[in-house]
């Protein structure tokens, strides 16, 4: 059986965030990168300032992602970061904001997908996004997780099918998570030249909160997908940032969004 909504862990930010008529800030950082210490210290800096936090877990195959996430996984694991102290590295940290941890399937497997449940829902973890793991392409994985206490949160493509579309979300929850253009994950100039338009679509297809990352990585940027969509997702400028520059800097680059999307809810 699936859980319900008011069972989510992430429904109460949404609530909230829709009550106010805010957005929300998601940022993505890779568990521990530049080190771990500092990753820790990345993640409770950037808890104080965004409603919630997606952490991805280093994998050694990381197809889906652009040059500086890859980067910055290849460096976790070569300090031996894994899934196991991906979880210690969110309990240490003791966050209090919702935690969606962002994964590829096989290093979940190689753990046990049924420890893995156990252990993050006991963390309090609130969701799961699988990046290979394509709606219905495995239905005893998708209900594991369906029946357990972290919502599984889609990623919809801006040139999926109407027919694809209905298939993804109908397995959904908790928020939908639209990518802004097409290719990997990395900062741009340019958002996907009908993003509107595919936030619409996913907006007919499902009342879940739609949130747009890849490629966002300006204020601006950020009001505008703001306009359109329930959350703005950060990640590869961010941890750029962090890796060049420190926690500091991430922190500053991470307020100038939440200014942004503050300011349009002033405006």
């Amino acid at each position: 059986m699936a859980i319900t909504l008011s069972e989510s862990r992430l429904a109460p930010a949404w609530t909230a965030l829709k009550s106010s008529g805010r957005s929300a800030l998601i940022p993505y950082l890779t568990a521990g990168f530049p080190t771990i210490d500092v990753s820790e210290a990345a993640l409770r800096s950037v808890a104080e300032i965004s409603d919630i936090i997606e952490v991805g877990v280093p994998f050694s195959d990381p197809l889906a992602d652009g040059p500086t996430i890859q980067r910055s996984t290849f460096e976790a694991l070569r300090q031996g970061m894994t899934l196991a102290g991906t979880l210690e590295l969110i309990a240490r940290a003791e966050l209090n904001v919702p935690i969606v941890i962002f994964s590829y399937l096989n290093p979940i497997l190689r753990y046990g997908l049924e420890r893995f449940l156990a252990d993050a829902e006991h963390l309090g973890v609130a969701g799961l996004i699988l990046t290979d793991l394509p709606a219905g392409s495995d239905a005893a994985v998708e209900g594991a997780v369906q029946r357990s206490r972290l919502d599984l949160i889609r990623l919809i493509a801006p040139t999926t099918r109407d027919d694809r579309l209905a298939l993804a979300v109908k397995g959904a929850q908790g928020f939908v998570y639209l990518v802004a253009r097409l290719g990997v994950t990395g900062a741009t100039s340019s958002l996907g030249s009908d993003l509107a338009g595919s936030v619409e679509r996913v907006r007919r297809a499902t009342p879940l909160p739609v949130a747009v990352g890849f490629g966002i990585s300006t204020p601006e940027q950020a009001r505008t997908v703001a306009r359109m969509a329930d959350g703005v997702v950060v990640g590869s400028a961010l941890v750029d940032i962090l890796g060049r520059e420190g926690v500091g800097a991430a922190r500053r680059f991470l307020g100038s969004l939440r200014l942004a999307l503050d300011e349009r809810v002033m405006a």
